[in-house]
């Protein structure tokens, strides 16, 4: 089944980006800063009493983090180079988490010397390199929480530690000459279900608590994470809905005294901004008698669509033909057999379509043009425009 634009895009947005798209040669995002910036506005209103630190992996479009910068927001960064990208812009590194728990101890220098003074970890070495790396820094330890079930891009056991270890952590820090300052945790992107915020957010509550009372430990900080949704096939609950509830778990636990909190949001601000065009470049089927064509387009997982990795996200689709439609399978340009992109998950386009046409895929402004090869079979990498 086809998506349609006014299911994801009032007619004027939907019409300047068109127009604009189909000026330019395909594959290409096409970024509305409007949208971006709507869906900016929207986040701050929900959690007024939040701190903004944007997960710049999303998408590192300078007319973004322009955006940010201007509407005093922090960045959440990955690496060296993503703080360089900031600082250029006159960005403070007081404005930085380094969010990323597996790093270098030069990196943790270099953030340090830069003025970054927010470090994530989650394990003893890595703490024991902010130590020497960074002295007197404040750090916030990563638990690992459960979600996985019920996120669209679930995240793995490779970031976060247990509970008992995030304990140990705050007290080694303390010992280290560290500021233990707050304790972190991701539901997984895409999350569908509000409630993993609340048994997050009562286990961070139990930390504070512990600490507080038996190691004279005195957290001031919860990061959130990400994992607020973005508008794919699949719709979820508004941003307002997740708002108010996870406003209200944090009540329930914390009541009046509540913590510095911190949001790490991607997704949901950079995806719904974003419209990406290809071509199609073949129509064909496997044998005289097959039931399902098969739709060869110029993008696929090394260009941007790897988030289509077991079917994962499954972005809204969009053409312009009309008629009757038919199951296909949809896949990608490169010498690649693993460069399908829906096989299981059957998209219905019409009978038809031919070499040539267009397809607008719809909310794929993060995790695009961030996760793009450099040159896999010679194809560049996937340009953006921002409108």
């Amino acid at each position: 089944m086809l998506s349609k634009p006014q299911d994801y895009y009032d007619a004027e947005t939907f019409a300047r980006i068109k127009n604009f798209a189909d000026q330019q040669e395909t594959p290409c995002l096409v970024f509305d800063t409007a949208t971006f910036t709507r869906q900016l506005d929207n986040l701050m209103g929900c959690f007024p009493y939040a701190k903004t630190y944007y997960a710049i992996k999303a998408n590192p479009a300078d007319e973004l983090l322009a955006i940010l910068r201007d509407r005093g927001c922090n960045f959440d960064v990955a690496s060296r180079y993503e703080l360089d990208k900031v600082l250029a812009m006159g960005v403070g590194g007081d404005r930085v988490s380094y969010g990323n728990t597996i790093k270098k101890s030069k990196d943790i220098r270099y953030f340090f010397e830069k003025g970054v003074n927010l470090f994530a970890t989650d394990s003893e070495a890595d703490l024991r390199n902010i130590a020497k790396a960074a002295p007197g820094a404040r750090v916030f330890v990563r638990i690992l929480t459960e979600g996985s079930q019920t996120a669209d891009w679930p995240l793995s056991r490779k970031f976060g530690c247990q509970v008992d270890m995030a304990l140990d952590l705050c007290i080694m820090a303390r010992d280290l000459g560290l500021v233990p300052y707050g304790i972190s945790f991701h539901v997984g992107s895409q999350q569908r279900d509000i409630g993993v915020w609340d048994s997050a957010i009562a286990k961070v509550k139990w930390i504070f608590e512990r600490l507080k009372d038996e190691d004279g430990i005195d957290l001031k900080m919860v990061n959130l994470g990400g994992g607020f949704p973005a508008n794919y096939i699949s719709r979820t609950n508004t941003l307002e809905v997740y708002a108010e509830e996870i406003t209200r778990f944090l009540k329930e636990d914390f009541g009046d005294d509540m913590p510095e909190i911190i949001l790490e949001p991607g997704r949901s601000l950079a995806a719904n901004a974003g419209i990406l065009v290809s071509e199609v470049v073949l129509v064909s089927r496997k044998n005289r008698t097959g039931l399902h064509r098969w739709v060869y387009t110029d993008i696929g997982k090394f260009g941007g669509f790897i988030e289509t990795m077991d079917e994962a996200i499954k972005y809204p689709l969009y053409v312009e033909k009309q008629g009757e439609c038919e199951e296909v399978v949809i896949a990608g340009p490169t010498c690649d057999s693993a460069d399908i992109l829906y096989e299981q998950y059957k998209y219905e386009l019409p009978l038809n379509l031919a070499s040539g046409d267009r397809m607008y895929w719809f909310s794929t402004g993060a995790y695009t043009t961030t996760y793009s090869a450099v040159e896999f079979n010679g194809f560049p990498p996937l340009k953006i425009y921002c409108i």
